[in-house]
């Protein structure tokens, strides 16, 4: 009787001691918590020329950005849009499309150069460019410019801006309907009025920006290149496209406090908008 008291004592240990270690288990389980993976850019470059002809030569160059820890295919696609034909989006399926797109381009001009090449009467380089510029990454949402440039003989190369903002909590891109609501001729107006508020390269002889000086439309109409910080609304607009082309890309700035009353609930609450 004695010894089965011993052994029920001990077996009672054992048990107890056994609920206890996995008690502490479950509860060290539940405190641990999913540290959320850091968002990662990474970026590649292409930079090439070749020599054409006596007279002309081309030169390529590219710089692309790189998502890593962004997995959602429809938003890379949107990110990379002007990218056909992209299927990987790695780091080095990336740069595959760089080197493809390059031999394409150089092919092309190649090509298409035999039936002019002998008329140029100057040494030249025609170029084209494509670079990615991150803005900026903060509350969840992505601001990337996107710079186009060219130069296909003529009195100056030409360039142009795109401008994305992607939010990464949901998903996919930002149109101006989810920043603002104000009506069409409004913002129209409020551009008119801030024009001369970000010196563009261009003034008067005083020293003042007259970028309302070199415009080439009667009203400026919001575009989709716009980004935004925690002050201001801006749409970025490249040469020719309400201006003339040495007024240079204009940046025309419109505050969270001339929206007030329309801006997006979520968006101001994700900014701190006050």
């Amino acid at each position: 009787m004695k010894n089965k008291l011993v052994l029920f004592v001990l077996l009672s240990a054992f048990l107890l001691s056994a609920c206890k270690k996995t008690e502490t288990k479950n509860t060290e389980t539940k405190n641990q918590t999913k540290t959320p993976e850091k968002f990662v850019v990474d970026s590649i470059k292409l930079n090439d020329s070749v020599k054409i002809g006596e007279m002309l030569s081309v030169d390529y160059s590219a710089k692309m950005l790189v998502f890593p820890t962004i997995k959602d295919k429809a938003l890379l696609d949107s990110i990379y849009y002007d990218k056909k034909g992209i299927t990987d989006y790695s780091k080095q399926g990336l740069q595959n499309f760089l080197n493809k797109d390059k031999a394409e381009f150089f092919s092309h001009v190649k090509e298409e150069s035999k039936e002019w090449i002998s008329d140029i009467d100057r040494p030249q380089t025609w170029e084209s460019g494509s670079f990615m510029k991150l803005l900026s990454q903060t509350d969840d949402f992505l601001q990337i410019e996107y710079l186009y440039t060219s130069y296909e003989g003529g009195a100056h190369g030409n360039y142009s801006f795109n401008t994305r903002v992607f939010d990464l909590k949901n998903n996919r891109k930002l149109d101006l309907k989810d920043i603002t609501t104000i009506p069409k001729e409004k913002l129209e107006a409020l551009l008119m009025k801030n024009i001369n508020k970000i010196p563009s390269g261009t003034t008067n002889s005083d020293g003042v920006v007259n970028n309302s000086e070199m415009l080439l439309v009667d009203v400026i109409p919001p575009n989709k290149d716009f980004y935004f910080d925690d002050k201001n609304l801006y749409f970025h607009y490249s040469p020719y496209e309400i201006a003339a082309f040495a007024a240079g890309d204009i940046v025309i700035p419109v505050s969270w406090k001339e929206l007030e009353g329309t801006i997006n609930p979520e968006l101001k609450k994700r900014l701190k908008i006050n």
